[in-house]
């Protein structure tokens, strides 16, 4: 299997998180736009498009660098020891920082003032165990997938993403990176900024619970925490 340096795949996890969040708000902005008043529609199309990209951003730069576009699941590598934890920080904050950049392209592109921020309220207990379930069940799939059916991942993650839009009552964020970008649009798929921290708590409870989990259900295959996603499309090659 083909490895890149550090600054390449920081740039991945940057573009791709990048590209991620635009989808995401991009087409929540459209949805909400195109559908008259109606949620459902506007939840759909914002759905469809969220599940599609990440199939999409995970083969193309789950080689590079493994596709992580998560600092939830960067943390389940580092715990698993198959990322350095001096590269742990850095993953995290070009994922951020290509998160956030994303969210401005988004509003650019639909012609909204730059950064505005978001005022939808996102809160209670029973939208931080949504978080919780919605990150537990997007790691499990990660870690289940990449030990036993490591082609799968990329396709696996895009529909758990769609199915978890709906059976969620947060609409699935799962993903810090993704929280903390998308308080900086006031649109349909923003979230309140003061909304956030309790978000992330619940998100990065969720990825340890669901890591240390398939420690124990499928302990005696090899884990490979990197490159969970970019194994996977070399072994499909």
């Amino acid at each position: 299997m083909r490895t890149f340096d550090l600054s390449r795949r920081l740039v991945a996890e940057g573009v791709g998180t990048g590209f991620l969040l635009c989808a995401i708000v991009g087409s929540g902005i459209m949805a909400e736009r195109l559908a008259g008043g109606n949620e459902a529609l506007a939840l759909l199309a914002n759905t469809v498009s969220t599940g599609a990209v990440l199939v999409t951003l995970i083969l193309t730069f789950g080689p590079i660098s493994g596709a992580h576009l998560n600092p939830a699941v960067t943390l389940a590598a580092g715990i698993e020891g198959g990322l350095p934890a001096s590269e742990m920080g850095a993953y995290v904050l070009v994922q951020i920082v290509g998160g956030v950049l994303g969210v401005l392209v988004a509003n650019a592109m639909f012609e909204l003032p730059i950064v505005t921020f978001a005022s939808k309220i996102r809160a209670g207990p029973h939208q931080l165990l949504s978080e919780f379930v919605a990150t537990f069940g997007l790691l499990s799939i990660i870690w289940g997938c990449s030990r036993l059916r490591s082609t799968a991942v990329p396709f696996a993650v895009g529909a758990y993403i769609t199915a978890a839009f709906w059976f969620t009552s947060s609409t699935s964020f799962a993903n810090p990176a993704v929280t903390l970008a998308r308080s900086l649009s006031d649109s349909f798929a923003g979230i309140r900024l003061t909304d956030t921290p309790s978000f992330i708590g619940a998100q990065l409870l969720g990825a340890v619970a669901a890591t240390l989990l398939f420690r124990w259900l499928v302990p005696d295959l090899e884990t490979v925490a990197p490159r969970v996603i970019g194994r996977a499309m070399d072994d499909g090659s």
